[in-house]
């Protein structure tokens, strides 16, 4: 196994476009807070995980996104930049660039993380690919994130977000509203992770349809995916 993982981690790198010079930052970012649970290393500490990376990650990540869309849209406004900044930096944008990238097999996870498919769990690949941006940063800077980013996300601003998208929760709710069903329903049904990088994970219910779970990074930002998962299931969107 740990030469599947080793393999995996090579691959991983060379996707990445980027040679570390302290490779210990990708390890560290690749590292979820499961591997310290029920105790630590030999000398008593707990292995280095990624929430700190994570949270680092998610503000380069923002500025990157939102310096790109300034300069892509020069006429949009405010409204129109943070929907599509939105979607470009929320938890599926990021879980789908981690499984391209084949972050999933490259984890370090527990052995109970690893048994309830922690590899393919959205919430667990986003926060690292957050990480693994944060890593490139420190190791090289602005510009190396930088790079990797335009690898990583160019997909992703190939195929902008539905209009739908940008408020998906009024969507759903005019949706109900038109099939004759009460208003919708949001229940947070899990909070995880540290104070500092919560992750909460929100199921949405409309009367008569199965409800729909999904995670954000704030129970708003849950809910909207949610929304979005519930409208894409029932071809809405």
């Amino acid at each position: 196994m740990a030469n599947v993982r080793a393999e995996a981690v090579a691959a991983l790198r060379r996707r990445l476009g980027h040679d570390f010079a302290d490779p210990s930052l990708l390890e560290r970012a690749l590292t979820h807070a499961s591997v310290g649970e029920g105790g630590g290393q030999a000398d008593g500490r707990r292995p280095a995980d990624n929430e700190r990376l994570e949270f680092l990650g998610d503000r380069v990540l923002g500025l990157l996104v939102a310096d790109r869309l300034t300069r892509e849209f020069p006429s949009a406004d405010e409204g129109q930049l943070s929907a599509r900044l939105h979607a470009l930096v929320d938890k599926s944008a990021c879980a789908r660039v981690g499984e391209r990238l084949g972050v999933g097999a490259a984890l370090r996870l527990s052995a109970g993380e690893t048994k309830t498919g922690g590899r393919r769990k959205a919430g667990v690949i986003a926060d690292a690919v957050e990480a693994i941006l944060a890593a490139v940063y420190r190791d090289g800077g602005l510009g190396a994130a930088k790079a990797m980013f335009d690898i990583a996300w160019a997909e992703e601003f190939a195929s902008p977000p539905a209009p739908a998208l940008t408020n998906p929760k009024s969507a759903l709710q005019e949706w109900a509203q038109a099939q004759g069903r009460p208003l919708p329903t949001y229940r947070v049904v899990e909070r995880t992770g540290s104070d500092h990088a919560p992750t909460f994970v929100v199921e949405a219910t409309v009367v008569g349809f199965d409800p729909v779970k999904q995670t954000g990074r704030s129970r708003q930002e849950a809910e909207k995916a949610a929304a979005t998962a519930l409208l894409k299931r029932e071809g809405v969107i």
